[in-house]
């Protein structure tokens, strides 16, 4: 389902028996459609999230880690000024609208309390946060900033005055009266998919996945009205469940709508639950948007080598006709007495092929010698580049390997991942870089960032590296040489280091699902993956960042399991 407008009175609910009465102690923006406010409640801190990505928009509690810009953006100064130890005194919803206003009491700069609202409005591409005082609805500030180029009847700008969204003539099924409409309703539409239809067309905030669930529960024996009641009730007591269909789609409700032909997964809160349906669609959208520029560089490079790869492919097969430039040749220089000046073809018995006559091509105007000479210059290029071209192959199929390696590590990176993807990309010379120390002219020096840690069930230390900087750093610098590397067989994957001489099987197999994960093998099964001890890697001379061979490898098979990985994780 969609985040509608009753998972997010849901989700209200849920927020409200979380936050409510906690105090801002933190406020960072990752991304730049999304800040998170860290709020200190119940002796707990809690990450709120606010996003207004236009696919991703959504309110939750997240766990998922994140790594801030070096220098805040203007919006988080200015939530920061504002709502900095700020007391969240309520959170509401705009009726069963997307909606969502956070309340806070705060103090400003001559210590007079005052009180401000946050709203976040969750509306696929039209989606905001915005910071009002709510005294005078003066907007602070917003995290999109909406002229009047963009919306004549809307303007959200810092100094205007803030607008609610337009309202919807429909009626809200949380109010008391609002069960009388299905009567009719449901002696009307008798069909499910009708009723479901109607029902979007009566009420505000349902979904699709919500009209269906209620036309079924309408449906059920006993009145509509009792049914209708029953049915909205349980989203301020919800059971969290993703539900996956007999096509493979998944998707997330507020509680089981009774689905049939689906697969479920409970979680115990709304927002745990959105974290595990988020996390990869999220992560994968922030690294196209932040690494769209790596992803450029890298695509431009691999088509211009594999367009030189077609090339020096031609030339090899055109080198594989010398020979017989060699046979013209020959036989011109045996018959030379039967060749005069101003032929422009003559035919010859071929004493490589059983005397079967072969045409020549000559030129009229040079001497029968220098056309035989021509044929023996033909062939002696064509020969001579066999050895160039062959190198220049090794070279380009390699240069092909490298940059599919990085963009395998681009598709599965992190956002905090980039940092090193792009510095490498730097120093090998496809990325200009622009960071210099500009008194010195030399480049600035920086650390190549840590490598992921995991815990095996026995306790036993797991590291892996994420890109080429990290694998290099963690196999031949970080690592001992008694340790056990692992890596996904013949294609692109992650160093993993399990930091035992000896360890036991059940880590290997899990060292080993973890590399697999951290693959391009991460959708496949029975994944084959490489172990040998660090003494055993090598690095050969003048190779890229993070390539090695390695050989007296055994091979484990297994299966990437997302959940199994995440439970070794140290997050």
């Amino acid at each position: 389902m969609s985040f509608d407008g009753a998972f997010t009175h849901a989700m209200v609910g849920e927020l409200s028996r979380q936050l409510v009465g906690g105090r801002v102690s933190k406020i960072n923006q990752p991304y730049n459609n999304e800040v998170i406010l860290t709020v200190r409640a119940n002796r707990k801190s809690l990450p709120l999230l606010l996003s207004a990505n236009p696919t991703f928009a959504r309110i939750q509690i997240t766990d998922i880690p994140y790594v801030n810009p070096v220098t805040p953006t203007k919006f988080t100064m200015m939530m920061r000024k504002y709502l900095s130890g700020a007391i969240l005194t309520g959170v509401s919803q705009t009726a069963n609208d997307r909606v969502v206003h956070l309340d806070f009491t705060s103090r400003n700069e001559l210590g007079d309390q005052v009180t401000l609202r946050l709203i976040i409005e969750i509306m696929a591409r039209h989606s905001n946060v915005i910071l009002i005082d709510l005294a005078s609805s003066t907007i602070l500030d917003t995290i999109k900033h909406v002229g009047s180029d963009q919306n004549r009847y809307r303007t959200l700008l810092p100094g205007g005055h803030y607008i609610n969204p337009p309202a919807q003539d429909l009626i809200n099924p949380f109010e008391t009266a609002a069960a009388q409409a299905v009567v009719e309703l449901v002696r009307d539409y008798p069909n499910e998919d009708v009723l479901a239809q109607e029902l979007r067309h009566t009420y505000q905030g349902l979904g699709q996945d919500t009209a269906l669930g209620l036309a079924k529960a309408l449906h059920q024996t006993g009145e509509p009205v009792a049914n209708f009641t029953a049915f909205f009730k349980r989203f301020d007591q919800p059971e969290p469940v993703l539900v996956t269909n007999d096509k493979g789609k998944t998707g997330f409700n507020a509680f089981p709508y009774g689905q049939e032909h689906v697969t479920s997964k409970s979680f115990d809160s709304l927002s745990a639950m959105l974290d595990f349906y988020y996390q990869d669609r999220a992560e994968r959208d922030r690294v196209q948007q932040q690494g769209s520029t790596l992803i450029h560089v890298v695509r431009n490079e691999l088509k211009k080598n594999r367009t030189k790869l077609k090339k020096l492919q031609s030339t090899l097969k055109s080198a594989d006709d010398a020979d017989e430039y060699r046979v013209k040749g020959e036989l011109l220089t045996t018959y030379l007495a039967q060749v005069t000046r101003g032929m422009t073809s003559i035919t010859l018995p071929n004493f490589y092929n059983d005397e079967k006559p072969l045409k020549i091509a000559l030129s009229n105007q040079i001497s029968p010698s220098q056309n035989a000479q021509k044929y023996f210059k033909k062939y002696n290029k064509l020969k001579a580049s066999v050895s160039y071209v062959n190198d220049q192959m090794a070279k380009t199929n390699a240069e092909i390997d490298y940059l599919d390696n990085i963009s395998s590590q681009i598709e599965l990176a992190a956002p905090k991942d980039l940092a090193d993807i792009k510095a490498e990309l730097q120093q090998g010379g496809y990325l200009r870089d622009h960071e210099h120390n500009q008194r010195s002219g030399k480049k600035k020096r920086r650390q190549v960032s840590k490598p992921e840690i995991f815990t095996a069930s026995d306790g036993t230390t797991i590291e892996v590296g994420k890109n080429n900087l990290q694998n290099e750093k963690l196999t031949l610098h970080s690592a001992a040489k008694t340790d056990i590397w692992l890596h996904v067989k013949n294609m692109p994957g992650s160093h993993v280091i399990i930091h035992d001489a000896a360890p036991s099987d059940q880590t290997l197999l899990e060292a080993a699902t973890i590399a697999a994960y951290y693959s391009k093998a991460r959708q496949s099964s029975s994944v084959p993956v490489d172990y040998v001890q660090v003494k055993k890697i090598r690095k050969p001379n003048g190779t890229k960042p993070g390539y090695v061979i390695y050989e007296g490898q055994k091979t484990l098979f297994v299966t990437p399991d997302r959940e199994f990985v995440e439970k070794l994780s140290n997050h």
